[in-house]
């Protein structure tokens, strides 16, 4: 910060200086190793390794312009805001969010602004792109509708059919994210949402290209329980013997004492008058059978019985 009038208190900076210090620490300034001629107005110096530097003054006037030309439509939704490159869609979504626009995020279907037969037709009153060269598509069919374009120029981008063009670097994702969010700032202050003085409350990381893996990882982070650690544990001495024993039924013993398991058990008569019957003796080789008594079930006299064969 510079010190005002000679070695006081060092003066506050101000909203452009400011403006101009975040797009430095979001890499907006810097371009390609190639110009194009209707960008080089915009270029600052060269550096040593073929890196055009961008005019960062002149990217902030560029963005007051294009804010301007915004808040002049009546109907924001009126306005197409559009990026085709995966950097660019969370930004263009936001920007769409707080200002009213209508985002198209992904990549663009032909005959969206010429092709009356389409269900996704649309006349907008202007367009927003992130990239010339990757949006080609629409700045074609914006041209041949009467668009006004407004696009986020590299120093190799085409300008062919842009109205607007804010020299930036389009390729990075903080830089993309910067520049949406700084635009969208402008609108707001410029509609009167925005108090003059007082700062926007939304960050600018919102507007940051998200990898869907490390978004998933850190979600997965978040929803995993917390474990702590198990204080309340009690050793088994501290346990008492009476606590377990006290309430448990004592084993019933079954069949006497210990020296009777070997003994028979003795029958245990039934009340429907069978006798229960022991196991038969092996038979004896040369032995006849006794004959057994009829038992009254069957009409018929047994057979005597005959001997063994």
């Amino acid at each position: 910060m510079a010190a005002a009038g000679g070695g006081g208190a060092p003066r506050a900076l101000s909203q452009k200086e400011t403006d101009i210090q975040m797009m430095l620490a979001a890499d907006v300034h810097l371009g390609t190793k190639n110009c194009d001629f209707q960008m080089e107005r915009y270029v600052f110096k060269r550096r040593t390794d073929g890196i055009y530097i961008i005019n960062l003054g002149k990217t902030w006037e560029k963005l007051q312009l294009a804010a301007r030309v915004i808040v002049a439509i009546e109907n924001p939704q009126d306005i197409i805001v559009q990026s085709a490159r995966p950097y660019g869609q969370r930004a263009v979504l936001k920007f769409a969010q707080y200002t009213g626009a209508h985002a198209i995020a992904g990549r663009h279907t032909p005959g969206t602004f010429t092709n009356q037969l389409q269900t996704s037709f649309s006349e907008p009153r202007l367009l927003i792109l992130t990239d010339p060269r990757t949006d080609h598509q629409p700045i074609k069919e914006s041209a041949l509708g009467n668009i006004p374009t407004i696009a986020f120029c590299d120093t190799d981008s085409p300008m062919r059919y842009v109205d607007i063009g804010i020299p930036a670097n389009n390729k990075g994702r903080n830089s993309i994210g910067c520049l949406f969010w700084l635009l969208a700032r402008m609108v707001l202050q410029m509609r009167g949402t925005i108090l003059p003085g007082h700062k926007w409350e939304v960050m600018v990381d919102l507007f940051f290209y998200r990898d869907p893996e490390e978004a998933k990882e850190e979600e997965e982070a978040a929803a995993a329980p917390e474990f702590a650690a198990i204080t309340d544990y009690q050793a088994p001495e501290q346990w008492g013997g009476d606590q377990w024993t006290s309430d448990v039924a004592q084993p019933v013993a079954v069949g006497g004492t210990g020296a009777e398991w070997g003994a028979a058990a003795a029958p245990v008569p039934t009340g429907d008058g069978w006798d229960p019957a022991g196991a038969p003796p092996p038979p004896v080789e040369g032995a006849v059978p006794p004959a057994v008594a009829p038992t009254g079930w069957d009409p018929a006299a047994q057979p005597p019985a005959q001997g063994w064969e």
